[in-house]
């Protein structure tokens, strides 16, 4: 049996989502395959393991077979968690360093998937002047769970939402506002890459902010009604934009649809996406069993 640790928690505004992807995975994993251990890290950056602060992390980490870190965000999605243990060989779930950095800067993303032509709502960094019309959304370049994201409509409107953003992140990009519906599809690195469906997100809110997806959970999830050959882009997009990231794993992709124009952008990649009990990662994936899918993941690492 493989000796697994699963980290959680950490210091960033998604500690909450993470200690609740953490519970779901405790509840589902195959304990008939792995032996099961379970770090706590503070908002203080203390790693805790049965209540007692860890000296060595290293030493404790090169004890199990494989680490499944499921801290959403800043320090566990932003490379630095994965830079620590591709240092010492230590086995892992998920993308490199490299990969993880790239994708938790949505500048960065964008910039490389505007090289290989993966079409995006036009977009700018905070610091410039900004050109884009009203509105615009305004959000932290580093982060996710739409934490500090706003919409705005007018120059007072945008001064707000900076300030608001900048709370969370010392970088910002402004996006071009575009009236579409918001859809996603989950991608499973199982010797080959495996596509899931395309789901959509509706809610009565003007986006998919943090309240709706874990306060209010008033957000449904359904497989998205769209023509074919939407979804062929979709997947052929998610497809593309996993291998030149080279990502490795899982991710989850989401994408803009513009039905007045019939255009597709693609919105932002996640690298550790939420296995919480509304998650779309896992919702998407439901072909295959969640337990089967934790083992999927845990033996591909």
């Amino acid at each position: 049996m493989k000796k697994l640790v699963l980290i959680y928690g950490g210091k960033s505004s998604e500690h909450d989502v993470s200690c609740k992807s953490a519970k779901e995975i405790m509840n589902n994993i195959d304990k008939n395959k792995f032996i099961l251990s379970c770090v706590y890290v503070t908002q203080s950056n203390e790693w805790i393991y049965q209540d007692n602060k860890i000296d060595n992390i290293i030493e404790f980490l090169k004890q199990f077979d494989v680490v499944f870190n499921i801290i959403h965000g800043s320090t566990g999605e932003d490379g630095k968690i994965q830079g620590m243990l591709d240092l010492f060989n230590i086995k892992y779930i998920g993308s490199n360093c490299g990969a993880s950095y790239i994708c938790m800067d949505k500048e960065r993303t964008k910039q490389i998937l505007k090289y290989y032509n993966i079409p995006q709502v036009p977009f700018q960094n905070s610091k410039n002047k900004l050109i884009l019309p009203f509105p615009v959304i305004v959000k932290p370049a580093n982060g996710g769970s739409s934490i500090g994201i706003s919409i705005a409509h007018n120059k007072k409107e945008y001064k707000r939402a900076l300030k608001k953003a900048l709370k969370f992140d010392n970088k910002v990009i402004v996006e071009k506002y575009v009236k579409a519906r918001e859809l996603e599809c989950a991608i499973l690195e199982d010797k080959k890459i495996i596509i899931s469906d395309i789901g959509e997100i509706i809610t009565e809110n003007t986006f998919y902010d943090y309240d709706t997806k874990y306060v209010n959970n008033n957000a449904k999830t359904i497989i998205a009604d769209i023509p074919k050959s939407i979804k062929k882009q979709i997947k052929k997009y998610a497809k593309q934009a996993f291998e030149v990231l080279e990502l490795k794993g899982l991710a989850r992709i989401d994408f803009f649809y513009d039905m007045e124009y019939n255009k597709i952008y693609l919105n932002e990649i996640n690298t550790l996406p939420g296995f919480t009990k509304i998650s779309m990662y896992p919702k998407l994936l439901n072909k295959i069993k969640y337990k089967d899918l934790i083992t999927k993941l845990i033996e591909n690492a």
